[in-house]
């Protein structure tokens, strides 16, 4: 299952992922199969990928909570049956306009930013580091929501600008770091290391700051095995990094359509979604699905 266009229910908005429906007082995201690389949506989804992504979210969620509230309520209750183990019901927010990204290590476009200035979202950092290094702390480097094309990196006083509230930036920065450190400390006794991660943050009615979207997910975050780590080069991560590879060497020119994806790297991408959800949760993916289960 891909999609949930069966449901009976006035569509919010939809995404690369995701669908969002109104539930009244609440809303519901379906996070379907979809897979993009280089922001294309192949024709052909992953199966389980949209599963493995709501229990994650769901895992960090409910760990979460005492750093900061999140906008989740129930994977179960007020659920479509036709949706269930891929939908959670969440509060109803009004959503911010920067992406916050945390950075514990440096590597994607960090590194990049790195080699060419030393800097990092304005952030000076150490000579000498080598790719997929850790920081000396965890860093924030927000960027802006585009609405098409490509977010871009932006330093904190100009999250403060967009948001016209600097307080409020540095809330938001705070509560990032606070989250980031949390998670990568409890995955590192998993065997896994959170390399970076997004979240993205609302107000609700009363103006509390909720996390919400998703949390901590092989999606919005790096994930690498601790095992085999090595700073020098890029690491192997727990994602789409499977797809990606193969789609690079196809010779496709990174514009739509997309590719279909052959069969067996969807089978591989399934399993390191499924091995990530069972490493980071301690549970296996299937007592997900039979919790969530109609």
């Amino acid at each position: 299952m891909t999609a949930a266009a069966d449901l009976d229910l006035p569509l919010v908005a939809s995404g690369k992922v995701r669908e969002i429906y109104d539930l009244g007082d609440r809303l519901l995201l379906v996070a379907s199969d979809r897979i993009s690389t280089y922001d294309v949506v192949h024709p052909n989804g992953i199966p389980d990928k949209g599963n493995v992504l709501t229990g994650i979210s769901a895992f960090w969620f409910n760990k979460t909570g005492h750093i900061v509230p999140n906008h989740y309520i129930s994977a179960t209750e007020g659920v479509p049956d036709a949706v269930r183990g891929r939908a959670m019901a969440v509060q109803k927010l009004k959503m911010l306009p920067v992406e916050c990204v945390v950075r514990g290590y440096i590597t994607g476009s960090g590194w990049k930013d790195y080699q060419a200035t030393g800097k990092v979202s304005g952030i000076e950092l150490p000579p000498g580091l080598r790719e997929s290094e850790k920081l000396p702390t965890p860093i924030f480097t927000p960027s802006t929501k585009a609405e098409v094309g490509h977010d871009e990196a932006i330093d904190l006083t100009q999250a403060g600008e967009i948001l016209g509230d600097p307080e409020l930036a540095a809330r938001l920065r705070d509560v990032s770091i606070a989250l980031y450190s949390y998670a990568a400390d409890l995955a590192a006794e998993r065997g896994v290391i959170l390399a970076d991660t997004k979240f993205e943050f609302g107000l609700n009615e009363a103006d509390e700051l909720i996390l919400g979207d998703e949390a901590l997910t092989p999606d919005s975050s790096r994930y690498w095995p601790v095992e085999g780590y090595e700073p020098g080069h890029g690491q192997p991560s727990f994602d789409k990094q499977f797809v990606r590879d193969w789609a690079s060497s196809t010779g496709w020119d990174k514009t739509p359509p997309a590719p279909e994806v052959p069969a067996d790297v969807a089978a591989g991408t399934r399993e390191k979604y499924i091995e990530a959800y069972e490493l980071i949760t301690g549970e296996k993916f299937a007592d997900w699905l039979a919790r969530t289960a109609a």
